[in-house]
């Protein structure tokens, strides 16, 4: 219960932006992880390549903000992971588009 309590009042925990802002974008991430479903021509490059270095950003942030977020961090690093993926699925499927094919 002392636990509890001094994470519910902790300058990074839930009565903070310092929780809820990190809390919020882990939408990010479950958005990330349903378009690896998605065929690669539904895949937006030049905004999955965007969120890629927003979250790079924004996990610098997240390291040097006092104090620490940690939340913030792990959110990030896994956006950017997830998003990283998509856009190497994108960046395939788009060359494949642009050379030309062999068998013709």
């Amino acid at each position: 219960a002392m636990a509890l309590r001094a994470f519910i009042n902790s300058p990074t925990g839930p009565k903070t932006t310092h929780f809820w802002g990190p809390v919020a974008n882990w939408g990010f991430v479950l958005a990330g992880l349903a378009d690896t479903s998605k065929p690669e021509h539904m895949i937006s490059g030049p905004m999955t390549g965007a969120l890629v270095v927003y979250s790079g950003l924004f996990m610098r942030f997240a390291w040097r903000v006092q104090p620490r977020n940690y939340i913030l961090f792990a959110c990030h690093t896994a956006n950017a992971n997830v998003q990283a993926y998509n856009f190497q699925r994108w960046a395939r499927w788009s060359s494949a588009q642009e050379a030309p094919s062999a068998q013709t």
